[in-house]
């Protein structure tokens, strides 16, 4: 009989570009109405993707409180939510679908 191994599924690392960044976090938004946390913890998935100290610098925090704002737990301000896409190089917005 084979032992099988299996290795826990990380999302950030497959987010190689801005592009896969930006379809994961829409993806993230169409779930939210079902469920609030997807955004935030999609977020916290796309910063641990990329450099946390470098991000945290742009954001304005420690890399400690960034990586606690974007935990399952965090609690982030819609200033932060901002602040942490601008520095990912994307832009929160919003559109009329009807």
């Amino acid at each position: 009989m084979t032992t099988e191994k299996y290795t826990r599924f990380e999302p950030a690392d497959y987010l190689v570009d801005i592009d896969d960044v930006a379809a994961y976090l829409q993806i993230a938004v169409e779930e939210s109405a079902e469920n609030p946390t997807a955004v935030l913890r999609a977020l916290g998935v796309i910063a641990r993707s990329r450099n946390m100290s470098e991000l945290a610098r742009r954001v304005g925090m420690s890399r400690d409180g960034l990586y606690k704002a974007l935990s399952d737990q965090g609690n982030p301000t819609w200033s932060t939510v901002f602040k942490v896409s601008d520095a990912l190089g994307l832009k929160l917005t919003f559109r009329a679908v009807a």
